[in-house]
C-alpha cells in the first residue's frame, strides 16, 4: 500500500501546476514547507491563498506559452 501511496503522491506533484515548486527554487526553500504554509494558511484564512495559488499557477501556465513564440524562420 505504501508504494501505492507514493506513486499517487509523484504523480500529482509531477502532473501540479508546479507553483509551490517554482517558488522553492526562486527563494529556496523547500516546496513541502512551502506547500503546507499553503495548507495551513488556507484552513486559517479559509481559503483566501487558494485564490493567490490558482492565480499564480495560471501566470506561470500562460507564462510558459508566451515564452513558446515562433517567427516565420522557425517553420
Amino acid at each position: 500500500m505504501t508504494t501505492n501511496w507514493y506513486n499517487i503522491k509523484y504523480d500529482v506533484e509531477r502532473h501540479a501546476f508546479g507553483v509551490c515548486t517554482y517558488l522553492g527554487e526562486k527563494f529556496g526553500i523547500a516546496s513541502s514547507r512551502i506547500r503546507l504554509y499553503f495548507i495551513y494558511t488556507s484552513c486559517l484564512t479559509l481559503g483566501s491563498p487558494l485564490i493567490i495559488y490558482l492565480v499564480m499557477a495560471f501566470w506561470l501556465n500562460l507564462k510558459k506559452y508566451i515564452r513558446q513564440r515562433y517567427t516565420i524562420w522557425d517553420l
